[in-house]
């Protein structure tokens, strides 16, 4: 509720309250704002209240009016360097909004846990032996020559043994020659995208998938090929057509604890997207950030090809410390060959130091044993956010697993996440999760920061004034 000031007019707060939330990327572009008349509802204010306030975001350049329709976020232009090719699927906005779920992995100290997160509560992740192998390191004679020098191109040797040992236990032969250390499984994904990808390249992706991904190949003017994802795999239909129209460079994938549906991968279904890529020469990029909340059994295709014609990408920011950016890919040996001198040309190398506390780390095996106690954690918080969402009248799309839930709310979830944003609460609904966003009744919600009842609380409150009908 606004309040009444002589210092700011109703107006003046209206105004203010939406652009930061435009500025904050916290509203998407292309967003549609609430109704004149739900918007005064929702504030208390009267509907010329809001048209004014709306009118003065539109004099900002914040928001357009669309005739019948109602006022939405501003759609900036697509950047210069998107490249259009004749008989592709429409281009992915490189403005998906998702800026708006990075900042919702990155919340000042001190903030309350969001649902819409994806990065598990910081307590959890607290540990006393990241530290005690820095001050190892520090204080050994290694010191000097991981500070004063940038040391190893692919990154740190002792910590890329330590992960070819990592990859042995996921049945996954990679010799420490074939793995390149990066600032984070993000920092992997872009790796393999500019050394393997040119503006108008095609690729598959996974469809829901993660928003970041869609944003930045767009950003590059690449053309992405999304490809429905269910409990059985990926649409093979799908995939076998775009491949016989198309010349997708790869496919990105996540086959293990799949963001957001939670989804595994069966084996039948990596055996036959294996072989299209055989038949279409394309590679898979295994995006497994997951791995370490995954059950032993989890199909990974990078297994099954062997590293031939697949790359393996990883990280540790979900387990440990975001703030580290240590993550890694594993691939081909010609391939993990050309992935060093991109990162070479863009990062230099990465911070060695770190990477040899971690490698410390994995060798005493507490970071297997850390990860053991936040799987018994989450699986603990898994059953009690799944009964308060089944309460609050959600139905869950898939299976329950890992670390996301994949929900079908019953309503407009984009209009649902705007009310809860004014309440404070950050959603991650269904639209961020696809390659042209659009309407969706869905919403992913992290099931270590959604146990919260007082989120629920607002959830259902939210939900009995949403305008119906």
């Amino acid at each position: 509720m606004l309040t009444r000031s002589r210092s700011l007019s109703l107006i003046d707060q209206l105004v203010s309250h939406y652009a930061g939330q435009i500025r904050a990327s916290l509203l998407a572009s292309g967003a549609r704002l609430p109704s004149v008349r739900d918007c005064a509802r929702r504030h208390g204010v009267s509907p010329s209240t809001v048209v004014a306030a709306y009118d003065q975001l539109l004099a900002q350049g914040l928001v357009e009016a669309r005739q019948k329709q109602g006022f939405f976020v501003r759609t900036l232009p697509p950047p210069a360097t998107a490249a259009v090719v004749p008989g592709t699927p429409a281009a992915v906005s490189p403005f998906i909004d998702a800026a708006a779920l990075l900042r919702g992995m990155m919340p000042p100290p001190g903030r309350q846990p969001m649902p819409g997160a994806g990065v598990l509560p910081a307590a959890w992740l607290q540990n006393g032996f990241l530290s005690t192998a820095v001050r190892r390191v520090v204080n050994s004679p290694a010191f000097d020559e991981l500070s004063l020098h940038y040391g190893e191109p692919k990154g740190d040797p002792l910590l890329r043994a330590a992960l070819a040992r990592r990859l042995a236990g996921y049945s996954i032969a990679a010799q420490p020659e074939q793995i390149i250390t990066t600032l984070g499984a993000t920092h992997g994904l872009d790796l393999v995208a500019r050394t393997l990808l040119r503006p108008g390249d095609t690729v598959l992706a996974d469809e829901p998938g993660w928003p970041l991904e869609f944003a930045r190949l767009a950003a590059m003017g690449v053309r992405v090929l999304p490809v429905p994802r269910g409990p059985d795999g990926p649409d093979l239909a799908v995939m076998a057509r775009y491949c016989e129209t198309h010349q997708p460079k790869f496919y990105i994938c996540v086959s293990v604890l799949h963001n957001p549906t939670g989804y595994l991968l069966p084996p039948a279904a990596a055996h036959r997207v294996l072989q299209l890529a055989q038949r279409h020469d394309f590679y898979i990029v295994e995006d497994d950030t997951y791995a370490h909340f995954a059950p032993a059994h989890a199909t990974r295709m990078t297994a099954l090809d062997g590293l031939v014609r697949s790359v393996y990408v990883s990280g540790f920011a979900k387990q440990l410390v975001p703030n580290w950016r240590i993550g890694y890919v594993a691939a081909p040996p010609e391939l993990a060959e050309r992935l060093t001198q991109t990162k070479l040309l863009n990062n230099l190398t990465t911070p060695a130091l770190l990477e040899r506390a971690l490698s410390i780390c994995l060798d005493q095996g507490q970071i297997r044993r850390h990860a053991e106690r936040l799987r018994v954690r989450l699986d603990a918080a898994r059953n009690r956010s799944v009964k308060l969402a089944r309460e609050a009248g959600c139905r869950f799309l898939s299976e329950p697993a890992g670390m996301f839930g994949w929900v079908d709310t019953g309503i407009d979830a984009d209009a649902l996440a705007q009310r809860m944003l004014d309440q404070g609460w950050m959603l991650a609904p269904g639209s961020m999760f696809y390659a042209e966003r659009k309407p969706s009744t869905a919403m992913r919600i992290n099931f270590g920061t959604a146990q919260n009842v007082a989120f629920w609380q607002a959830y259902a409150a939210a939900m009995s004034a949403m305008p119906r009908g």
